[in-house]
């Protein structure tokens, strides 16, 4: 078996839960599942002080479990629960200055590339990875063809590692590993009876294991 490493891996993103113990209890439950490199952790609308508290139960949970915790466009929260970086789902001039601001004490990635030139001008940026799609964007089974082709295209070509939101169906992650992209973002298709989280988290690692195309060195 080669390691996660070498193929495409497994970037979840939280559910949106209220209570935040079992936002963590969810979460913990689905990295025993198997690899994952990242969590991202949206705000979902919670205003600061309890997003706060979300965060700072959630964040080390995932760092337990060996993930990167990033939180999503909160720097401040991100900052006050030792996560690993902060998601940034703005433009490319928002993405510049939590750049500027953050790195290299933090992971700091994003996007809203909705096509190449806007993909382009967010690569000169030199963040440490690029997301195709919405962190709310898996609204249908299988990923938006459009992610799909950035993502693709973008691996093709630029070194920055690219993630590219998936679909409500686990089935979903195996499509985007075949662009050859280097993450493969779920939320739904993981959260969606999170009971069986860990399982699908088992089972998309044993087929990514299986069926996705290897990297070269």
């Amino acid at each position: 078996m080669t390691a996660p490493e070498d193929r495409c891996r497994l970037v979840l993103i939280v559910p949106d839960i209220a209570d935040a113990t079992e936002k963590a209890r969810v979460v913990g439950d689905a990295l025993k599942g198997g690899d994952v490199a990242s969590v991202i952790l949206p705000q979902y609308g919670l205003d600061d002080s309890v997003f706060q508290k979300h965060a700072e139960l959630v964040v080390p949970v995932i760092q337990d479990a060996g993930a990167a915790a990033l939180v999503a466009d909160n720097s401040r929260i991100a900052g006050r629960a030792k996560a690993d970086g902060l998601h940034v789902s703005g433009n490319a001039a928002t993405l510049a200055e939590a750049i500027e601001k953050h790195v290299p004490k933090m992971i700091v990635g994003g996007g809203n590339a909705m096509d190449r030139h806007h993909a382009l001008e967010i690569g000169e940026l030199q963040p440490d990875y690029i997301f195709f799609g919405k962190l709310d964007g898996d609204i249908k089974p299988e990923a938006h063809n459009k992610n799909l082709a950035l993502g693709e295209w973008w691996s093709a070509m630029i070194d920055i590692p690219c993630i590219v939101m998936g679909g409500q169906d686990p089935a979903s992650a195996l499509v985007v590993a075949a662009t050859g992209v280097e993450f493969v973002a779920l939320r739904e298709a993981v959260f969606a009876d999170p009971a069986m989280a860990a399982t699908i988290v088992a089972r998309i690692n044993a087929e990514l294991d299986e069926k996705a195309p290897r990297f070269e060195d």
